[in-house]
């Protein structure tokens, strides 16, 4: 193996120094001698990739490469340094100092991540490519608990609030509503701007019934250039009661195959017909099945609808209200392990009822403040009704995440119970850049 003294590593990175031109970057002007066996400055090159390339705001990101010199050159146990720069940000600061291992790699977490962040690593007076990893605004959406029913008309209206993290105040934030003809396809129902502290908020009235699905988009603005999206929240929009011919629902909503009763009062009707009608959300209504009132003006039925459906009921030439009766997917989903090094695939696999072959499924991550969920893949569901993720995680600690297929025109969504996954450290050898994964649009807007 040839040998290089020290001093001439150190004359080397002084020469290196006395020949960057003004204003060159930090990397040039922090040197990094590579110890006895270091090749000749100029002579090395550094390696750098980020993972993945957009975060959520709080989430890590694994930086890792490789330090690569001639043959015969000593590449394990060296130092090198890594630097980032937040967006707004005037200089590129110091992250860490890793160490290389066997063949020259090296890796490193940066934390926490909140703005746009680029990354380099130098050794003597090479430097890495900059890389950098996105950051997208955590939204959070509160608005009212959707195990209760919503109600049309102005004097119903309700209120959705939330929080975006970072505040970015001044960027557009936009209520938007999944339309009733396909999946994934949202449009804008309201605009409104980010306040002070990054907090929003919308008062919303509901003009038909039905289900809606409901979300808040924040739009890129200054230092922030991927949207966020919040949570997906789901509602059924009813009538108000019409007190001469009334009809209630045993639950709502009810799981794919569950039975549910319908009943009321028809005021003053005694051993009367009554009609049970319904159609979808799109669809004309039609009988699906009569009764007879008892001797205090009572009814019911027991019905079992495979998709979200409208009902109403007809006595003589009294009508009820519309109720909107939710009908949510039914759905399975097991993980491959609960323990994976930083870097590998986990298989998330399951299946879902009712069969819609391509019907989106996600994978979502718990946020690591402030609560909810947030898409991190997407895949969609198989002609056997099956689904699975191979997902490649980063960083180090416990993530949690949950199985969600998302709601449409004919069916509600379901989430999976919860998966925590403990990420340990990989061997900087083992970490490569992976395909970015695919992740939901904005709809139509």
């Amino acid at each position: 193996m040839r040998s290089f003294r020290l001093t001439s590593a150190l004359a080397a990175a002084a020469t290196a120094l006395a020949l960057a031109p003004a204003g060159a970057s930090a990397a040039r002007n922090h040197q990094h001698a590579l110890g006895k066996h270091a090749s000749p400055a100029g002579h090395c090159r550094v390696t750098l990739f980020a993972e993945p390339h957009i975060v959520i705001s709080g989430e890590s990101a694994q930086i890792f490469g490789q330090l690569l010199c001639p043959a015969g050159v000593e590449t394990s146990g060296q130092t090198l340094t890594v630097y980032d720069r937040t967006a707004g940000a005037g200089a590129f600061q110091v992250l860490g100092t890793p160490t290389t291992g066997p063949g020259g790699f090296y890796s490193i977490v940066a934390p926490s991540l909140t703005n746009n962040t680029l990354f380099y690593a130098a050794a003597t007076s090479r430097r890495s490519v900059t890389r950098a990893v996105k950051v997208s605004p955590q939204v959070s959406i509160k608005g009212p608990d959707p195990k209760l029913p919503l109600f049309t008309g102005r004097t119903n209206a309700v209120i959705f609030s939330g929080v975006v993290t970072p505040a970015d105040t001044g960027a557009e934030v936009v209520l938007q509503r999944e339309n009733a003809t396909a999946n994934e396809e949202w449009g804008v129902i309201q605009r409104g701007i980010v306040g002070p502290g990054g907090a929003y908020s919308f008062t919303h009235a509901f003009g038909r019934p039905g289900q809606a699905n409901l979300r808040v988009v924040v739009r890129t603005h200054h230092r922030v250039s991927v949207r966020g999206i919040s949570e997906t929240l789901e509602y059924t929009i009813s009538q108000r009661q019409n007190p001469r011919l009334t009809l209630d629902t045993s639950a709502d909503p009810i799981s794919y195959g569950q039975p549910v009763t319908l009943n009321g009062v028809v005021a003053g009707a005694v051993n009367q017909p009554v009609t049970l009608m319904g159609r979808s959300k799109e669809g004309a209504f039609a009988p699906v099945a009569t009764s007879t009132t008892d001797a205090t003006g009572k009814y019911s039925f027991t019905e079992t609808p495979l998709q979200n459906t409208i009902y109403r009921v007809t006595s003589g030439k009294v009508s009820s209200a519309l109720l909107s009766e939710g009908v949510k997917y039914v759905l399975t989903a097991t993980v491959s392990a609960n323990t994976v090094q930083s870097g590998q695939p986990l298989v998330f696999s399951g299946t879902v009822t009712p069969v819609h072959p391509g019907h989106t499924v996600y994978l979502e991550r718990q946020n690591v403040f402030g609560g909810g969920f947030h898409v991190v893949d997407v895949t969609t569901v198989a002609p056997d009704s099956t689904y699975a993720f191979n997902h490649v995680i980063f960083g180090a600690g416990k993530e949690i995440f949950r199985v969600k297929v998302p709601g449409d025109p004919s069916n509600q969504a379901i989430a999976s119970t919860q998966f925590p996954i403990e990420v340990t450290p990989a061997t900087p050898a083992a970490l490569r850049p992976r395909a970015q994964n695919r992740l939901p649009g904005e709809g139509k807007v």
